[in-house]
């Protein structure tokens, strides 16, 4: 089991972090493109959830799997979203990406006054601290299955 990737993404589309880990494939586009390209889909695969589930969705879209990888998703109240892709073995990562920003964004960057909300996180202790839990996760492996 692994963790591939990790999105933080604004209210606005704006992805403020991304950082890999045990990524194999490429997307063969800028990284700019491929935020853009996330964050549509994240846009409308909520839409489509809430739109089409036959039942109340307090949470709305939590995850989904290809034959390939499991992406994981949560919203804060504030609308920041955070994307994870792992392998297929990982469990529901709701609480870990709900800890990564309680934890980790809220404590270096949310109270840090030298850095700006809604911009690129420029903040080194943010990205050791969150390379640190990742790495403790017990379901990270240096290699991928």
């Amino acid at each position: 089991m692994t963790v591939h990737n990790l999105y933080i993404f604004d209210r606005n589309g704006s992805c403020l972090h991304y950082s890999e880990w045990n990524r194999k494939k490429q997307a063969g586009i800028s990284k700019d493109e491929e935020f853009k390209l996330m964050y549509g889909m994240l846009f409308s695969i909520r839409s489509f959830v809430s739109k089409m589930s036959p039942l109340d969705m307090k949470d709305g879209f939590l995850a989904f799997q290809t034959s390939r990888y499991k992406l994981h998703y949560y919203e804060t109240p504030t609308g920041i979203k955070l994307v994870m892709n792992t392998d297929l073995g990982v469990p529901n990562c709701r609480d870990t990406l709900q800890q990564i920003y309680s934890t980790l964004y809220v404590e270096y960057i949310v109270k840090n006054p030298l850095c700006v909300l809604g911009e690129t996180l420029q903040s080194d202790l943010f990205n050791t601290k969150l390379d640190s839990f990742i790495r403790a996760l017990p379901f990270f492996s240096v290699r991928a299955a």
